[in-house]
C-alpha cells in the first residue's frame, strides 16, 4: 500500500527546528511516498531473500509493458544487489558475513532540490519495524558509482536494518533517471515511465538537434559531484523529519538525539568524506570505501582515468598472460591492445620497434606517472569492459555542464542496433531503465556514440579529444577542468571520528591517487582519519563471481561491515578509532570463502 503525503515549505521550519541547527539546505521535493513492506515483500530484499538475489535474471514483470511501482522497485533492489556485491554459492555472502535478513517495514520516498539545482536527486527513508527506540540511529547510505538510489543497499542496509537503526538513501543526483529525448520521456518519482512534462525525477534542457538519451548524471547541468556532501546532509536532514512524523511518541528527532554515521563505496565514499567536512555538529562518524576522492595537488579521477584509456591497453601487453584476470578474455582483446601499441608509436607517444617493446614503453609512462603494477593488473576489467571511455565520456559532459547534444568531444547516447547503427528505444525496453541502469551508459540497450570513431584503432580519437579537456588550455578544456576543481575535497570536521578502507589492487580508483593522499593530507591537518588497507581487495566485488577474480581478489564489503562495527564501538565506548591497520586476506580460489581466509579485525 502506497500513502502519498504533500510536502510544504513547513517541511523546512520543521526541519530547522528539529535539528537544532541552523540549515542553508531549503527542502524542495515532490510529494513523500510511504509504502509497506511486509507479508512477502521486505526493506532489505524485496522478499527475494538469498535465492532470488542470485537468480540470473530480472524479477518479472507480470506486464511488460506497465510493470508496477512495486515491481519497479523489486528489480532494482535486485539489479542494485548484483551490481555490488559478490553472491555466488561460494562466496559466503548471508553465510561468512552479510545479511539478507527479512526485515520488514516502512520506506518514505521523494525528491529533494538543492537551491540552485536544475534537477533533484533521490532520497528513500527506510524504518524498520525493529527500529531501536532505546538506540536510535540513522545511516546515511551515498549510492556508489552513479547508481540509482537503491545503489548502496547492500553496504548500508545489510548492516544497519537487522540492527535496528533507519537508512536512508541518496543517488547524489545521478542515478537511473534517463530520459529518452527522441521518444519525449523520462521517469516520475516513484519510477515509471511518463510523457515530457512530467519526469519530475530529470527532465533535460536540450541542445538543439539533440537526439538519443539523455541521463542525469551527464545532462543535469549541475555538475553534481560538487555537492555531493551537501546531497548527504540534506538526505539527513529528510530522514529526521520523516522519522519525527513517522514515530510521533519518539519525537522529536534531532541531530543531538539520534547517532547518524554516513557511509558509501566508490563515488559514495567520496560522497560521505565530502559530508564530512560539512559545518555543524550533526555528523556523528563516517565509514568511506575505496572512495573516489580528489585532494588539492593530486590527481583526480578524470586525469588518471583520461590517461589510463589512451595508455593502458597497450601497457597490459608488458605483464604476463597469467597475471591477468579474466574477462576480458585476454585472446579477444589482444588484437585491439596491440594495434593500440602501434598507434601510440605511430605518434609519437611511446618507443620501441616491436609490441613488447611497445608495451614496455606505455607501461612506464604510466609507472612514471604514479601508478602501481597492482593496480594495472586489476585495472584490466576497466580496460577491457571500455569502462576508462564510459566514465569520462559522461564526466566530462557532467563537470562542463554541457546539455545533451553538446558534448564537447561530440559523445551521445542511443539505442543501437547489434551493426553499431542507432535505433529508437522500445516502450519495454525503456521500462527497465530506471530498475535496471548503473546511472552511466553503455548497458541496458543503451551505446555510447562516437562521431570520431574509426578504424584502425576505433576509440583512440575519441579518447585523446577526452584527454585534451584535462591538458589543453581551449574553452571547453577550462570549462571541464573549473568542474573538476569545484570537487576538490576539504578536511573532515575537527573531532568528527572518520574511517577510510579501500582494496591495495583497486585498479578503478588507486588508493596512491584517492584515500592515501586524503588521509594523508587530514592528518598534516590534525584530523586523525583511521585507514586500513586490504590486501588482495580490488574495486569490484561482484567480479568474483568469476572464477579467474576468485582467484586472485577478496570482496571489500566484509570489511565495510567490520568498519562500520568499528565505528559503533567507537561511538558507544567514546574511544578513538585505530589508526593503520593492514588486513592480508587470502582468495578463495576454488573452494568457498572461510572467515580465516578474510582475517575480518575483531
Amino acid at each position: 500500500m502506497k500513502i502519498l503525503i504533500p510536502v510544504a515549505a513547513a517541511m523546512l521550519a520543521s526541519a530547522c527546528a528539529m535539528t537544532g541547527t541552523k540549515s542553508e539546505e531549503p527542502i524542495m521535493s515532490a510529494p513523500v511516498t510511504v509504502s509497506e513492506h511486509r507479508q512477502g515483500d521486505d526493506l532489505l530484499t524485496a522478499g527475494l531473500g538469498l535465492a532470488g538475489l542470485r537468480e540470473m535474471t530480472a524479477p518479472k514483470f507480470a506486464d511488460p509493458e506497465h510493470p508496477t511501482a512495486a515491481e519497479l522497485r523489486r528489480r532494482a533492489i535486485w539489479s542494485n544487489w548484483r551490481g555490488i556485491a559478490d553472491l555466488s554459492p561460494q562466496g559466503g555472502y548471508g553465510e561468512v558475513y552479510g545479511s539478507v535478513a527479512n526485515i520488514p517495514g516502512r520506506e518514505f520516498s521523494t525528491l529533494l532540490r538543492l537551491p540552485g539545482a536544475t534537477q533533484p536527486h533521490r532520497v528513500v527513508l527506510q524504518l524498520p519495524d525493529n527500529f531501536d527506540a532505546g538506540k536510535r540511529c540513522l545511516i546515511v547510505a551515498a549510492a556508489s558509482g552513479s547508481r540509482g538510489v537503491y545503489g548502496a543497499i547492500s553496504v548500508a542496509s545489510a548492516w544497519a536494518l537487522p540492527r535496528g537503526c533507519a537508512v536512508v538513501h541518496t543517488d547524489k543526483a545521478a542515478g537511473s533517471d534517463l530520459f529518452d529525448i527522441d521518444a519525449g520521456e523520462g521517469v516520475d518519482a516513484s519510477g515509471m515511465r511518463v510523457a515530457a512534462g512530467n519526469a519530475a525525477a530529470f527532465e533535460p534542457r536540450l541542445a538543439e538537434g539533440a537526439t538519443g538519451v539523455a541521463f542525469k548524471h551527464a545532462h543535469s547541468e549541475d555538475n553534481p559531484e560538487a555537492d555531493w556532501g551537501r546531497h548527504v546532509k540534506q538526505a539527513a536532514q529528510f530522514a529526521l523529519h520523516q522519522l519525527s512524523e513517522a514515530l510521533p511518541n519518539q519525537a522529536p528527532f534531532t541531530f543531538e538525539n539520534t547517532r547518524v554515521i554516513a557511509t558509501g563505496i566508490s563515488n559514495g565514499g567520496g560522497a560521505v568524506l565530502r559530508a564530512a567536512e560539512l559545518d555543524g555538529d550533526w555528523l556523528d562518524g563516517v565509514v568511506a570505501g575505496e572512495p573516489n576522492v580528489y585532494v588539492e595537488g593530486n590527481r583526480p579521477l578524470y586525469d588518471f582515468a583520461t590517461e589510463a584509456a589512451i595508455f593502458m591497453p597497450c601497457a597490459l601487453l608488458d605483464l604476463p598472460v597469467d597475471a591477468l584476470p579474466q574477462p576480458p578474455m585476454r585472446a579477444q582483446v589482444e588484437p585491439l591492445w596491440k594495434q593500440r601499441c602501434a598507434s601510440l608509436k605511430a605518434q609519437g607517444l611511446i618507443d620501441g620497434t616491436t609490441v613488447a617493446q611497445q608495451a614496455a614503453s606505455a607501461r612506464a609512462v604510466l609507472r612514471a606517472s604514479g601508478w602501481k603494477d597492482i593496480s594495472l593488473t586489476a585495472g584490466a576489467a576497466s580496460t577491457g569492459f571500455d569502462l576508462w571511455r564510459a566514465v569520462t565520456a559522461a564526466y566530462a559532459s557532467a563537470y562542463g555542464r554541457y546539455r545533451a547534444g553538446e558534448h564537447p568531444c561530440g559523445y551521445s547516447y542511443t539505442a543501437m542496433t547489434a551493426q553499431l547503427q542507432p535505433r529508437p528505444s522500445t516502450a519495454v525496453e525503456r521500462n527497465t531503465w530506471w530498475s535496471e541502469s548503473a546511472g552511466i551508459p553503455p548497458g541496458n540497450g543503451i551505446l555510447l556514440k562516437d562521431p570520431r570513431m574509426a578504424p584502425p584503432d576505433f576509440t583512440l580519437a575519441g579518447e585523446q579529444c577526452l584527454r585534451a579537456l584535462w591538458t589543453g588550455d581551449n574553452a571547453d578544456a577550462q570549462r571541464v577542468r573549473a568542474g573538476i576543481a569545484a570537487t576538490q575535497t576539504k578536511m573532515p570536521r575537527r573531532g568528527l571520528p572518520v574511517l577510510v578502507i579501500h582494496g591495495d589492487e583497486d585498479g578503478l580508483v588507486p588508493p596512491v591517487f584517492s584515500s592515501a593522499p586524503y588521509v594523508a593530507a587530514a592528518r598534516a591537518a590534525g584530523r586523525p582519519v583511521a585507514y586500513w588497507t586490504v590486501g588482495k581487495a580490488e574495486h569490484f566485488d561482484a567480479f568474483l563471481a568469476f572464477p579467474s577474480y576468485a582467484a586472485r581478489f577478496v570482496p571489500l564489503l566484509p570489511y565495510m561491515y567490520a568498519g562500520l562495527d568499528r565505528m559503533w564501538s567507537t561511538l558507544e565506548h567514546k574511544s578513538t578509532l585505530d589508526g593503520d591497520l593492514h588486513i592480508e586476506a587470502t582468495p578463495r580460489g576454488t573452494g568457498a570463502v572461510t572467515a580465516t581466509d578474510l582475517k575480518l579485525p575483531q
